[in-house]
């Protein structure tokens, strides 16, 4: 019978073995890619290692989305790269902090809600961009230290290895779940490379591991304006890259889980996380979607499996370093395949044809931003802009009016569609005032008037019935288009604002 403990929510149920069994898999899977993001960076092993434990641990605890998992990241890596470079490590400890309160204030802001603006073939295009990176990065480990591919023996043992992982890994779970089908892949391959002396490459090969608890550092710069003016632009970048990547990750393990994080609670846990970083000497980061995947393909549902890894992950620098070293890269980057291949979303290639050229077009680009630009953040930002901008094209194409003359010779207009900057050209064509009745009415029950050029399209329509001597009532106008009127009198004189035989109707 399973055993259920509730841990930091009363309402949540934690299953002890799945949680410290995918815990443990997570932190194994942690190791090389907190050692490759701090060498992306340009800094020691340690300082990506460090961060991974704390982002781990910190955002675990207090995040807003459990079994998420957080650590030292690409996307980070590659905004401080060029400040490691030019001005040192305690810069990078700065800038971290810096990045972390940017992070806790955008969530104590509540401005995790902004999420929603982001379309659903932006977070495809994310998705698969971010999965086409994983791939990519594990081409790597089939090359020499000097960036020869690897040949003979030495390749067949590797890539021999590595699809023994990745068969244990899809087929494992068809036969029993008793046991994560990545921790059992990765121990099956340890046991072959130990006990059949095989050659090839391990953990250790890449960097030792071996290290103390993260020591306490408050960056060791000159606290200056000047300094400020270095890091300030690096910071904001940290900080809107963390907290992109952490927000969608929290939504496609959403879907995943059928579950609600909650987006502005994990903003401020990631500052949090990324303040502590950088004081403990790590790189900052934040979360990982493919380590998050892996702990929910194990079927990690709380904050446990976060915490454990965390904790393993220290346990492996202080005192596991010299077996966790051993731990052969074929099967760790076998690993990281299966993530890739997880992670794409196939199902967006069946849509095609089905969706929306614009949409298409939105992914596309998304996707291609990411893989060879590296930058989440401005590729999320590019889908958000021309998706806004193809909805404002769309919507301004469709404003029509009705027209009709009743029985006492008034002509109407009955203005359905969104009038906004987009829609007022098309909105003046529509009347042909030097024809028109004496009197005219434009009825806008089915329309709103949003922005600063709706209002002034409605001036200068006014206008121009005035000029002719004609007269004309606004009518049905929202109480939302009243005000936006009254807000704008001391800018613009709105002409004729009457409407003698209709009330003004109120939205509900």
């Amino acid at each position: 019978m399973k055993k259920y403990l509730n841990l930091f929510d009363f309402s949540q149920k934690v299953n002890y073995r799945t949680e410290i069994l995918s815990g443990l898999t997570v932190a194994l899977a942690l190791v090389p890619e907190a050692i490759a993001f701090a060498f992306i960076a340009g800094l020691s092993p340690l300082t990506g290692l460090y961060a991974a434990f704390v982002m781990g641990l910190v955002t675990s605890i207090l995040g807003g989305r459990p079994g998420m998992i957080s650590g030292a990241t690409g996307a980070v890596a590659v905004v401080i790269v060029s400040l490691a470079k030019q001005y040192g490590v305690e810069y990078v400890f700065a800038t971290v902090v810096l990045a972390g309160i940017l992070q806790m204030t955008a969530g104590l802001l509540r401005l995790g809600k902004l999420m929603r603006l982001v379309p659903h073939p932006v977070i495809f295009g994310f998705v698969n961009g971010l999965a086409v990176i994983i791939f990519m990065s594990q081409m790597s480990q089939f090359k020499t230290a000097d960036g020869e591919w690897l040949t003979g023996s030495t390749l067949f043992i590797f890539l021999g290895l590595v699809l023994l992982t990745m068969v244990v890994i899809w087929g494992l779970p068809k036969l029993t779940k008793a046991i994560p089908a990545s921790l059992a892949a990765i121990l099956l391959v340890f046991g072959l490379v130990f006990f059949l002396g095989l050659d090839t490459r391990t953990i250790g090969d890449i960097a030792s591991i071996e290290g103390t608890f993260p020591p306490f550092h408050i960056p060791d710069l000159p606290f200056t304006l000047e300094t400020l003016q270095i890091i300030f632009p690096y910071a904001a970048i940290v900080a809107g890259v963390g907290l992109i990547e952490s927000l969608l990750t929290l939504n496609i393990v959403d879907e995943i889980t059928e579950t609600r994080g909650r987006g502005n609670k994990e903003a401020v846990a990631q500052g949090t996380a990324n303040i502590l970083s950088g004081f403990f000497s790590g790189m900052g980061g934040c979360a990982m979607i493919g380590q998050s995947l892996i702990n929910t393909s194990n079927g990690a549902r709380a904050r446990l499996s976060g915490i454990f890894a965390a904790l393993m992950l220290l346990v492996f620098i202080m005192f596991g370093s010299s077996l966790i070293e051993k731990v052969p890269m074929a099967a760790l980057t076998g690993l990281m395949i299966m993530v890739a291949l997880g992670t794409f979303e196939w199902a967006s290639l069946k849509t095609f044809r089905r969706m929306p050229k614009s949409d298409v077009l939105v992914m596309v680009l998304v996707t291609l931003v990411t893989i060879f630009l590296h930058n989440l953040a401005l590729a999320v930002l590019v889908g958000v802009i021309i998706s806004a901008l193809v909805f404002a094209w769309d919507n301004a194409k469709r404003i029509r009016a009705r027209k009709h003359i009743d029985d006492e010779g008034v002509k109407h207009y009955e203005i359905y569609g969104p009038l906004f900057f987009g829609s007022t050209t098309l909105f003046a064509e529509k009347f042909d005032v030097l024809n028109d009745p004496d009197e005219v009415v434009i009825d806008f029950a089915e329309s709103r008037l949003v922005d600063m050029s709706a209002i002034e399209a409605v001036n200068k329509i006014t206008e121009r019935y005035n000029k002719v001597g004609k007269k004309l009532h606004l009518k049905h106008l929202s109480r939302d288009c009243r005000r936006l009127l009254a807000n704008a009198d001391d800018i613009i004189e709105v002409n004729v604002l009457e409407d003698p035989t209709y009330k003004v109707v109120v939205d509900k």
